[in-house]
């Protein structure tokens, strides 16, 4: 059975792919209900950064994988589920990732990262995409070794040297693995299934959208009754949740699909929209999610600093995401998305003194008003294209 996933134009991801991100569903609870809240500071806040960093590296190295290879094939289907047992083990110590169980998340870390690069490097011989897997394995050496590194040591050496694992793995593709004596890898020999690439991140991002509904159910099981404070928080966060959904997927996430799957240089677009930016849109609905949790579990309470900046702070981190997205993607500057970030980062401040319920009000009130706006405001981009085009010259409309 031949091991290259046969590109057909149309093909998204398979069962088994999608068996794999039950994993990651598990780090992004870890990550929001658990490490977010319980390091509510600065030095949590950028420790979770980091974490989340290496948690989208895992998944997206292995998206990229099997953009190339058969997930049907028996070795890349055992492969999937070892990378998914390291993942778990992965997830499982990022409550305590800065303290006893470093070498665990380094450890599991360097293992994904090299152990998939071999892989590739071995059953890919003779392919011509065998050569850009031999470059990103040394550049995986390097990230593995610095990340298990960091796993034996503690405190800000910890850090530092796990901020320097992720460093190299994401330096390492924009500037195309360069190695010497091996080249540089250009995007235009990656020869990648857009359609696969655009559905798989969308899942990703749905990985974390759902995790806004667990707290939500979570929050609606625990309590032994629900009482007017509790219902509106409910509606409130379930709210928020709809309108990230319906500001990613409503028209944009489909469309976008189409353009990389016709895009003529597709890796180039899809690593910089897919692999580079969704990572900061997803990092918005974890810390959104967090703040879900402080809506449901203390209504009536006043955020604070930090409720806030989960709150207002990451509608604005996931809307500054999806602006860079939309630029990307079609060059456009989506005002709408540039004016609701300002609010929001304006009313954080504000946001600190207010109920958690009030801060969550808002800040779900802001993206809403964002996801409902969109369809006229691009129905009006397209009118306005429509009719520039009109006004050409007879010259130019010869010319074209």
């Amino acid at each position: 059975m031949p091991i290259l996933r046969k590109h057909t134009g149309t093909l998204g991801e398979t069962n088994i792919e999608v068996f794999f991100d039950l994993v990651y569903a598990f780090a992004i609870t870890q990550l929001s209900s658990r490490y977010l809240l319980e390091h509510q500071s600065l030095e949590g806040a950028l420790q979770a950064v980091l974490l989340l960093t290496m948690v989208w590296l895992g998944w997206a190295y292995t998206m990229w994988l099997t953009n190339w290879l058969d997930p049907g094939h028996i070795s890349v289907r055992l492969l999937l589920f070892a990378l998914m047992l390291a993942s778990l083990v992965f997830s499982a110590g990022i409550p305590d990732a800065f303290g006893a169980r470093g070498l665990e998340i380094g450890g599991a870390y360097a293992a994904m990262q090299i152990g998939r690069s071999l892989f590739a490097v071995v059953v890919l011989r003779g392919e011509k995409v065998q050569v850009n897997y031999e470059r990103i394995l040394v550049w995986c050496l390097i990230s593995g070794g610095l990340a298990i590194a960091g796993g034996l040591q503690h405190g800000h050496v910890r850090e530092l040297l796990w901020l320097l694992a992720v460093g190299v793995d994401l330096g390492g593709s924009a500037i195309g693995f360069f190695v010497p004596g091996l080249g540089r890898s250009i995007t235009t020999d990656w020869n990648i299934e857009g359609h696969h690439m655009a559905a798989r991140c969308q899942s990703f991002v749905l990985i974390a959208l759902g995790e806004s509904v667990v707290v939500i159910g979570a929050g609606l099981a625990s309590g032994p009754s629900i009482g007017v404070r509790e219902l509106a928080a409910i509606v409130v966060a379930f709210a928020g949740s709809v309108g990230l959904w319906w500001a990613y997927f409503d028209r944009t996430a489909e469309v976008a699909e189409s353009i990389l799957a016709r895009h003529p240089d597709p890796a180039r677009l899809g690593r910089s929209a897919y692999h580079t930016i969704h990572p900061v849109m997803i990092g918005g609905i974890v810390a959104i999610a967090a703040g879900d949790h402080a809506i449901v579990s203390h209504p009536a309470s006043s955020a604070g600093l930090a409720t806030a900046l989960m709150l207002a702070g990451g509608s604005a981190l996931f809307l500054a995401g999806h602006a860079m997205f939309k630029l990307t993607v079609w060059n456009i500057v989506s005002w709408s998305r540039v004016v609701a970030v300002a609010v929001l980062l304006a009313f954080i401040p504000i946001a600190a003194a207010l109920p958690d319920l009030v801060v969550g009000a808002a800040a779900a009130a802001v993206v809403l008003a964002v996801a409902f706006t969109d369809p006229f405001l691009s129905h009006r981009h397209e009118r306005s294209v429509h009719a520039a085009r009109n006004r050409r010259s007879p010259a130019a409309a010869k010319n074209r």
